[in-house]
């Protein structure tokens, strides 16, 4: 039988024999299936509406959901008064363009295809980049997918339960004066839940970056705990970026990212040290 195009690129790759143009090429190849991949799950994604928005996307503002639930438990348990606990959220989402709903129907469908179908996305890149790689390098990178995508999902969830309930909460019942009432527009609404998981997603890859940037050289432990301040300052800028102005869900924020800094610095180690031994044996 007659061997595809694809396969010649793909035989031509293993033995490094490829040009810049074919290495394009293949690189066209991987990303086409990689938004072929995104556009099937998008598609049922879109089908599974109810789901999606009224079961997952309207939760946060409910006065029961979890999040709420949960620090209303660790308050009285810290023998707090109840004002913790959110008795309501009161502000309405409403439409105000024709388009509106169904605009933000798709482009939920879209953003809930890339983070269902991020492992596949992952495993495209992957395929692309192993076969620059040594024999040792592809061995270490094997549980490269599986954790760059266990860290991805924490993060999301993490945006999900904790960074948009604290938002929402706080940014709902903010008002300055009680001639204003909140009609919050559908797409601020589903735009701040949407960042916050995205962005979440993507700051807990911390770890799988400093990784790679100690791979090249770019990056020591060393330097990590030299400038351990400045990455202190840093973090909690973000964090007040992404939380609401309040002090608890500031400090909510911080101390996952914290964590995850702290754990980099020793993967940083853990590279350092394998490349010295493998030096040697050299």
């Amino acid at each position: 039988m007659a061997k595809s195009k694809l396969d010649k690129h793909e035989e031509k790759r293993d033995s490094n024999e490829m040009s810049f143009l074919e290495h394009l090429e293949s690189l066209r190849w991987h990303l086409i299936r990689s938004i072929v991949a995104i556009f099937i799950v998008a598609i049922i994604a879109f089908l599974m509406k109810d789901l999606i928005f009224n079961s997952i996307l309207f939760a946060p503002k409910e006065p029961d959901f979890i999040t709420y639930d949960v620090l209303c438990k660790i308050a009285k348990s810290l023998g707090l008064d109840e004002s913790a606990c959110i008795k309501e959220i009161p502000f309405r989402i409403q439409n105000r363009t024709m388009a509106g709903q169904f605009n933000i129907h798709i482009w939920t469908a879209i953003t809930t295809g890339f983070i269902v179908a991020f492992p596949y996305v992952l495993y495209e890149l992957w395929k692309f980049i192993a076969p620059a790689l040594t024999k040792s390098e592809k061995k270490y990178s094997q549980g490269f997918i599986g954790i760059a995508s266990l860290l991805f999902f924490l993060g999301v969830l993490f945006g999900y339960y904790v960074i948009s309930p604290l938002s929402i909460n706080f940014l709902g019942n903010y008002t300055v004066s009680k001639e204003v009432i909140n009609d919050i527009d559908i797409g601020s609404y589903f735009g701040l839940i949407r960042s916050s998981a995205l962005a979440s997603g993507i700051v807990f890859e911390l770890p799988i970056l400093i990784y790679i940037l100690t791979k090249l050289g770019l990056v020591t432990p060393e330097a990590l705990k030299k400038y351990r301040k400045f990455a202190i300052v840093g973090i909690l800028i973000l964090a007040a970026v992404i939380t609401p102005p309040d002090i608890a869900s500031q400090v909510i924020v911080t101390i996952p990212i914290l964590i995850l800094y702290e754990i980099s610095i020793h993967i940083s180690k853990l590279v350092l040290r394998k490349e010295r031994i493998k030096s040697k044996q050299v």
